[in-house]
């Protein structure tokens, strides 16, 4: 699958190089492809280019947003025309807001032209997306959104870099909900002391 990332900081860059030793082609957005964060992506693995933000999407069937809040806008100007195309919004709206929107993914749905947008990969450490096992067992990740489609391929995707589960958590009323659980870990691994190596699991009797 042709993959956009936009973003190539710590979760941006953990997810390219997942994805990318997972098979498949990921096309980096980025304002400038001759920064270092790039040039080294590129050089980690021979399926990932890099791109301008626009070319980046416009090439791929699914993008993925791993940037600020607060370029959401911009970003999504630059993106072209979407429809058609799968968004999935890897980021996290609890210390900086999109404003006037709460959550990144509400603020997708307003400047986009496609409805087929999912939350999913903001809720761990971006040590736990390029490495999602823990003694052999694959972690759990989740996600939120009203399109079908997209949960679809979020969870193939999530399966793919090494997730055990990619639970829903509901329609696009839980978006806040996934980013207060986003906030949990930081405040477990961070706040709390438990360290960057931890994650969630889900657990049934």
């Amino acid at each position: 699958m042709k993959l956009a990332v936009v973003g190539s900081g710590n979760v941006g860059g953990a997810l390219a190089k997942g994805l990318a030793k997972a098979g498949h082609q990921v096309l980096l957005g980025a304002r400038d492809v001759n920064a270092p964060k790039v040039r080294s992506l590129l050089e980690f693995h021979e399926g990932i280019s890099a791109h301008t933000i626009n070319e980046a999407a416009q090439r791929a069937e699914v993008i993925l947003l791993a940037a600020t809040p607060q370029a959401v806008k911009e970003i999504s100007d630059k993106l072209g025309d979407t429809n058609g195309k799968v968004i999935i919004d890897a980021m996290n709206s609890v210390f900086a807001k999109p404003e006037p929107f709460s959550n990144t993914t509400a603020a997708l749905l307003e400047y986009t032209s496609t409805r087929d947008i999912v939350k999913c990969f903001n809720t761990t450490g971006f040590e736990n997306m390029f490495d999602p096992i823990y003694d052999g067992q694959g972690i759990d990740t989740f996600m939120a959104g009203d399109s079908d489609k997209a949960k679809e391929i979020a969870g193939s995707l999530a399966k793919d870099l090494g997730f055990a589960e990619c639970y829903d958590f509901g329609g696009s009323d839980k978006f806040d909900l996934l980013e207060q659980l986003a906030m949990s870990w930081i405040n477990l691994a961070l706040m709390q002391g438990q360290g960057r190596g931890m994650a969630f699991k889900v657990l049934k009797r």
